[in-house]
């Protein structure tokens, strides 16, 4: 009978198996990772930071939340705000199968399965003690890692519109953290107009 331990650490290796077939690159600290495999691992950081006792489902969910990502890429989708929309449902179903796959594999019964899907696919935002975690998780790891060089790609007033829906969906915890980020100082006067806003 393999131990939940085993069981946990098999799955979060299977996981990040996975990513490490994403193509894309991303250079942190001089150091090569492919992509997909460096945001697991800054996710597990951050829900380590806010959570560190938090439940196995929550951390897998957190480590799978981008699963394979690459498979299912914007450009598939109308650029407009209907392919927008249609590809985000897409990806948490996508996400959801992906992680069920490899949970079964090593062992996991249904409850736990069904409980990973859920959080993936972002259910009761706000209700849900699990849900709102991995979304403030999520939007930490934006803030922190990625909404520099993303605020470079796109004008002032659709990067203060993002920054006002991000913060909406976040938790008073969330927002403590966020503030605290060490963020380069034009992103940061960004942020500042979004929430004077």
């Amino acid at each position: 009978m393999t131990s939940d331990d085993e069981k946990f650490q098999e799955a979060i290796e299977r996981i990040d198996e996975s990513n490490r077939e994403d193509p894309n690159q991303e250079t942190f600290a001089g150091k090569e990772y492919p992509k997909e495999l460096l945001y697991s691992q800054r996710m597990t950081q951050w829900l380590d930071r806010l959570a560190p006792d938090a439940p196995d489902a929550l951390r897998l969910a957190a480590r799978a939340q981008h699963i394979c990502r690459w498979q299912r890429p914007r450009g598939d989708y109308p650029m407009d705000r209907t392919g927008y929309l249609k590809w985000r449902t897409d990806l948490y179903q996508f996400h959801a199968d992906r992680a069920a796959e490899i949970l079964c594999s090593v062992g996991y019964g249904e409850d736990t399965v069904a409980r990973v899907q859920f959080l993936l696919k972002k259910k009761r935002l706000k209700a849900d003690p699990d849900t709102q975690m991995l979304e403030d998780v999520i939007c930490l790891v934006f803030l922190e890692d990625y909404f520099a060089d993303f605020a470079k790609q796109h004008d002032e007033e659709k990067i203060v519109n993002i920054l006002q829906k991000t913060w909406k969906k976040m938790s008073p915890r969330g927002h403590e953290a966020a503030l605290t980020l060490e963020i380069p100082p034009g992103a940061r006067e960004l942020v500042a107009k979004a929430l004077a806003e």
